[in-house]
């Protein structure tokens, strides 16, 4: 793996086998989006210059720390778990918060998840199914559709991201 200029992502092998280019691609979209948000302020973070949407980057940051709860952990892993924002009376109460809510909270909270979440795949085949279904579809996943599902997760939010910093600071990247 090599890091690309300018950021501190490292490039998936071009050659690996499919576990380790999976985990790779994975490492290299969880890097990105922790790369959008750095050196920006709180104020920045929670930012939604994209009007009228509700988009900002920290809100992307506690949507994937929902995210990787969601699919590692109560899918993959059956965990019985209260998501971190949202309510019944608030399906997206990640991109929803107050003064109240911090820039250090919210990147804790994904890490931790990202953490967790690479514990519950490290012992799994990526064939193994998990051990809930989806709330929403009644089905099983393979380890290898959830993590596709994240990569192509990453990468749409990542694209968010990269518009988000644009608008807020003019940074652009690859």
């Amino acid at each position: 793996m090599t890091t690309s200029p300018g950021n501190h992502r490292a490039e998936p092998s071009t050659t690996a086998g499919e576990r380790e280019m999976l985990d790779g691609w994975l490492e290299y979209h969880r890097a990105t989006l922790a790369w959008k948000c750095e050196g920006l302020s709180d104020e920045q973070l929670r930012a939604t210059p994209l009007r009228p949407s509700a988009l900002s980057l920290m809100g992307l940051v506690r949507h994937m720390a929902e995210v990787e709860r969601y699919w590692f952990r109560e899918i993959a892993l059956g965990e019985d778990l209260p998501d971190l924002y949202s309510t019944p009376e608030n399906r997206d109460g990640d991109f929803d918060f107050t003064a109240r809510d911090t820039w250090a909270e919210a990147e804790k909270a994904w890490r931790e998840e990202v953490g967790l979440a690479r514990r519950a795949a490290a012992g799994r085949s990526l064939d193994a199914v998990s051990d809930a279904a989806s709330h929403h579809r009644g089905e099983v996943f393979s380890l290898r559709w959830i993590y596709t599902h994240m990569i192509e997760e990453y990468a749409r939010h990542n694209g968010h991201a990269d518009l988000l910093r644009e608008h807020i600071d003019g940074a652009t990247g690859e």
